[in-house]
């Protein structure tokens, strides 16, 4: 939300800074997020003066130029070269002195330097209206009126004035601050407690509205729970033109863009009340009549930005006499009513919606309008006839408007205070500090909380605008805000008793296995569990939602893959190639007549091993056998110990191995199908492992054996076999490990040979590395010559290889 400066002093009597006013406003809870300094014209017209023109002559090397001098206020006239054909001596006129910064159309900066044109010396510019930001003409220079005194500066001429906005992150719960003058009524409570009791607020004036009589515009409610109070009335002989320049200011410095004055004054009455208004043009309400009401769901309905929707049934909608709609109620007018410059009669509505509706309607359509996002907070119920009525005298001063006939107000069951029980005890509990009973009145007082008390239990009534406060909590966080956390002392010596959890904690584990993956290089992501429906092809397995926050996020994620390779289609779109993510989170699928849910733990891998540099030559990318190894070290820092590997057959991979312990899959993972990267446009390779991390909880996390080096001597012997291509090296490693006694301490393979010219068709070579010790002695040859003969004759046996001596 954007708040004004200048706009909040209409309010109130500030002195203070806007920087310190800002750190008041974020103690109050409306946190200000930045601060903006904003000028009615860019760059404050600085440089540019009144000046009156005392001489013209034509220049005598241009046909089109005129040489002039020019008054500007100093010491001597100065030489000024102009191309202007209605420059005449004895104007006054506005002239950018040299140095001066201007701004173009597209408000880009350039500046006027002293310099020579076609010969003659140019000391500065006589300007234009568009040159400056003051119209839209080009046909000239601007000529002012002749009283117009020289010298002066034209930011004080045109009375350029200097703003600051503040950018305040509103919360959900702040009904009653969505306004200039909710905020300014929020910073007078905190000034009548803590500085200056006396401080009023200066409250804008306004006219009753006529309530005897009939109205030319009928309104028919037909949905009051939706709409629970409905406010409007008809005003004639309208002049649609410019705002003043007052509110066309007041609305920009905010970054509301100035239309006509009877928009401009609907929505500057938005942002001072915190009320929504809509103006129709009464000329276009066929039969004389307003139906709030529902229509069919699919009724086709063109909005003002020329998109025609598709209405829902629940979309609440002000219709005309013949059922046509004309706006969805509380979010968005639409063609066909609006008013433009040949309008002359309007009906303003001013009306109060229900939130949660709202909420609805506009996260539905995508519209999150300011007046959509008012209503789905909360706005007071009983602001609207204020509301209109301060519009409707904006109209008569600014727009020429008359009313025409009585004011409609339909407000079946009136919304009234909420009360709330609070004891004093409770609320000095709630602070965790003692407060008297005159302290905690005055509070009620300066938040305009009506109360009445009872020995030591106040009764308070809460305002209307103040939708979120229903609870005792609710009240003590109000008076709190107002007094001001920071004014709560807290003691400074805290006690407090150290848990040691114990090494099978599943928060504990996953903290050391995400360390772990940080330490390899990896980066943990968060993923929405939210996803599209439209990713997936087996639907009915999908768990789905009705999300009125966003429509297109319909199912809860079945695997955490596709939510990966968003977050890498995100990076990649940024030129961030080299991947390394890895995220715990839970999965979700239908089964039967429930649901399971399952925790994962997934990691993705793309381009390079290593970023670039020169100190690595040739960098390699990402392949298979990368993300074999971190699985693999992963299972280890896990502690699992005990497994089956297999060819892997699952949708997301073109291919991969799944480690299982039976038919329990723990984890599976390769390289990502083609299918599922063109879907998110990847367009390089990326490996993805996912695990079944309670799998993984239940298997692993034993501990970890430590054992002290061995002092004696290693040994190391090779083999290379030629074996069928068919033949996998686990199997050739199962063999080895089988026949080789207890002084094998590790087997690697080192090399792999294919050629059918030296080996034949169908067959490889693996080069093997194994290595032998004994904690206790030192080996003799002759035992690690005779378990490696063991270890080839069964490799013979069993593998039919053939042993390359």
């Amino acid at each position: 939300m954007k708040v004004s400066y200048n706009w909040l002093k209409d309010y109130l009597d500030i002195k203070l800074s806007p920087e310190k006013l800002g750190d008041i406003m974020t103690s109050l809870g409306l946190e200000v997020e930045g601060l903006e300094e904003v000028e009615s014209i860019k760059g404050g017209l600085e440089g540019v003066v009144v000046a009156e023109v005392l001489v013209k002559s034509e220049h005598p090397n241009a046909d089109r130029l005129s040489v002039t001098k020019v008054d500007i206020g100093g010491d001597e006239p100065v030489q000024i070269i102009c191309g202007a054909p209605n420059v005449a001596e004895g104007q006054k006129v506005l002239v950018a002195t040299t140095g001066t910064t201007l701004y173009d159309k597209e408000l880009k900066p350039w500046k006027i330097k002293k310099g020579k044109i076609r010969g003659e010396v140019s000391e500065g510019m006589i300007c234009a209206e568009d040159e400056l930001q003051l119209g839209e003409s080009h046909d000239g220079i601007m000529v002012l009126p002749e009283e117009a005194k020289v010298g002066t500066p034209a930011a004080e001429y045109f009375n350029v004035e200097k703003d600051y906005v503040f950018d305040v992150g509103l919360t959900p719960n702040r009904s009653d601050a969505t306004s200039h003058l909710g905020t300014a009524r929020d910073l007078l409570a905190y000034f009548n407690f803590h500085e200056d009791p006396q401080l009023s607020l200066e409250y804008p004036q306004f006219t009753q509205l006529p309530e005897d009589g009939d109205s030319p515009i009928e309104v028919e409610l037909k949905d009051p729970e939706a709409c629970p109070r409905y406010s409007g009335i008809t005003v004639k002989n309208i002049e649609v033109g410019p705002s003043p320049d007052w509110i066309r200011r007041r609305l920009e410095a905010i970054g509301v863009r100035s239309i006509n004055n009877v928009v401009d004054i609907t929505n500057f009455v938005l942002h001072e009340f915190g009320q929504p208004l809509h103006a129709f043009d009464a000329d276009k309400v066929k039969k004389n009549k307003v139906i709030v009401t529902t229509l069919p769901g699919g009724t086709k309905f063109k909005t003002l930005d020329e998109v025609e929707r598709k209405l829902h049934e629940d979309d609440l909608m002000i219709c005309d006499g013949a059922l046509k709609p004309m706006c969805i109620g509380g979010v968005f007018g639409g063609t066909g009513s609006e008013v433009t410059e040949t309008t002359t009669r309007i009906f303003l509505e001013s009306a109060y919606f229900d939130a949660i509706s709202i909420r609805k309607t506009s996260t539905r359509h995508l519209l999150r309008t300011d007046a959509a996002q008012c209503f789905e907070k909360g706005a007071d119920p009983n602001k609207t006839v204020e509301a209109l009525a301060r519009a409707v005298d904006l109209l008569k001063e600014y727009a020429s408007a008359e009313i025409q006939g009585a004011l409609v107000d339909i407000y079946p069951k009136k919304i009234e205070k909420a009360r709330v029980e609070i004891g004093h005890d409770y609320i000095n509990s709630s602070i965790g500090q003692e407060w008297d009973s005159g302290t905690v009145e005055r509070l009620f007082e300066v938040l305009s909380m009506s109360f009445t008390r009872k020995d030591q239990t106040f009764l308070v009534d809460i305002p209307t605008d103040k939708a979120d406060v229903t609870r005792p909590a609710d009240v003590v966080e109000e008076l709190l805000r107002v007094y001001g956390m920071d004014n709560v002392p807290f003691d400074e010596k805290h006690t407090f008793t150290v848990n040691q959890e114990d090494f099978g904690s599943t928060y504990s584990n996953r903290q050391k296995v995400a360390n772990y993956l940080v330490g390899r290089g990896f980066n943990e992501m968060m993923g929405l569990s939210l996803m599209q429906e439209g990713h997936f092809d087996d639907k009915g397995k999908l768990v789905k939602i009705h999300n009125t926050s966003n429509v297109h996020l319909n199912v809860l994620r079945p695997d955490l893959v596709k939510s990966a390779l968003e977050a890498v289609a995100f990076n990649l779109n940024r030129q961030q190639e080299d991947l390394r993510l890895f995220e715990f989170g839970r999965s979700y699928l239908k089964k039967g007549d429930g649901y399971s849910e399952t925790e994962q733990l997934v990691l993705v891998m793309t381009g390079h091993e290593t970023g670039e540099t020169w100190r690595v030559e040739g960098r390699r990318k990402v392949d298979f056998f990368t993300l074999k190894s971190e699985v693999e070290r992963v299972l280890t820092r896990i502690g699992l110990k005990s497994y089956q590997t297999s060819e892997s057959q699952a949708d997301e991979l073109d291919y991969g191995l799944r480690v299982h312990r039976g038919e329990k899959e723990l984890a599976r993972y390769g390289k990502v199908s083609r299918q599922w990267l063109k879907e998110y446009g990847i367009k390089q390779e990326v490996y993805a492992a996912v695990f079944d991390w309670r799998g993984l909880i239940k298997g692993g996390f034993k501990g970890f054996e430590v054992e002290e080096i061995s002092k004696y001597p290693s040994v190391r012997r090779d083999i290379a076999v030629v074996l069928e291509s068919s033949i996998q090296y686990d199997q050739l490693e199962k063999v080895v490990v089988k026949n080789a006694g207890k002084t094998l301490g590790s087997v690697d393979l080192f090399d792999i040979f294919t050629s059918e010219e030296h080996l034949g068709e169908g067959k490889k070579s693996y080069a093997l590395k194994l290595i032998y010790s004994d904690k206790t002695r030192t080996l003799k040859d002759k035992e690690i010559d005779k378990s490696t003969e063991r270890i080839m004759s069964a490799l013979e046996n069993e593998l039919n290889a053939e042993i390359r001596r």
